[in-house]
């Protein structure tokens, strides 16, 4: 009889396999995890996260960058920044990780339905918007017009190219905005920063907004989309701070008396009271 003491447990991450590997940009590499007998090796919802761990190196919460509508696999965009992401960074395909999930809220995609909607990324804050687009675009019928913003400090460091510049903008009423943080020789679209390109952009209040990015980013969007008439109610984000243990245990992501990973990652703006001082 096979051993089943492990079967429940939020905490026991289960094997995913790399079965591709993507280099996006110098720093940020998408990783396509499958089970061992492949698919996806749990079901998620556009917003969710999973822990990935690579013993003994320790583990690390991401963002799932793919939409669960692709059944195949999921990906998951990471950035260069620390221990695991290093080591995340040299493994090759076939190479086997530790995996968990899924954590905390999603997007409420059902309640979206039928909405205009506005999706609001920077850098690598474009991970797990991307999820959500990607499931409205799977579900174009079900949603209204979409427009895309997104910036990163160079041309270089926009994730996900083929996305932004190639599928999102042939997709039915889909326009996507992109721009730089400043001027460079080979870039000859916008330049300026995201809350002061959205602002200027001057979009109707008639949609919801989805707003994932650095915090500064997130905090100065916010402040901008209000500044712009829209109200709390409309306007979405997703904070994923100081993440561990991903189910509400260790305290390290607690904003008052709320849980980044139990009660967010995703919140509708009212509902959180204050941004912490990172915000």
């Amino acid at each position: 009889m096979s051993c089943t003491c492990h079967q429940d447990d939020p905490l026991m991450p289960k094997v995913g396999v790399i079965e591709g590997i993507r280099e996006d940009t110098h720093d940020v590499t998408t990783f396509k995890i499958v089970a061992p007998e492949g698919g996806q090796p749990f079901n998620f919802l556009p917003g969710q996260c999973a822990m990935i761990s690579v013993p003994p190196i320790g583990e690390a919460i991401f963002s799932i960058t793919s939409s669960p509508t692709e059944e195949e696999y999921i990906e998951c965009s990471i950035k260069r920044c620390g221990a695991v992401t290093d080591y995340l960074h040299q493994m090759e395909e076939g190479a086997e990780v530790g995996i968990r999930g899924p954590y905390g809220s999603n997007f409420p995609v059902e309640e979206l339905k039928g909405n205009n909607l506005l999706f609001i990324g920077g850098g690598i804050g474009l991970a797990p918007l991307r999820s959500v687009i990607n499931y409205v675009m799977d579900r174009r019928e079900e949603y209204g017009k979409v427009d895309i913003v997104y910036g990163a400090r160079t041309p270089d460091d926009l994730v996900h190219p083929g996305d932004i510049f190639e599928v999102w903008p042939e997709e039915k009423d889909t326009e996507v905005h992109l721009t730089v943080d400043r001027e460079w020789d080979s870039w000859k679209g916008h330049v300026g920063f995201v809350p002061s390109y959205v602002e200027e952009l001057n979009f109707n209040r008639d949609r919801v907004a989805l707003v994932c990015g650095p915090p500064i980013m997130i905090k100065y969007t916010i402040q901008t989309l209000e500044k712009m008439g829209f109200s709390r109610e409309q306007i979405y984000t997703t904070l994923e701070l100081k993440m561990k243990c991903g189910v509400g245990k260790c305290g390290r992501c607690n904003i008052g008396d709320k849980y980044v990973c139990k009660d967010g990652p995703v919140f509708r703006v009212d509902e959180i009271t204050e941004l912490p001082d990172e915000y």
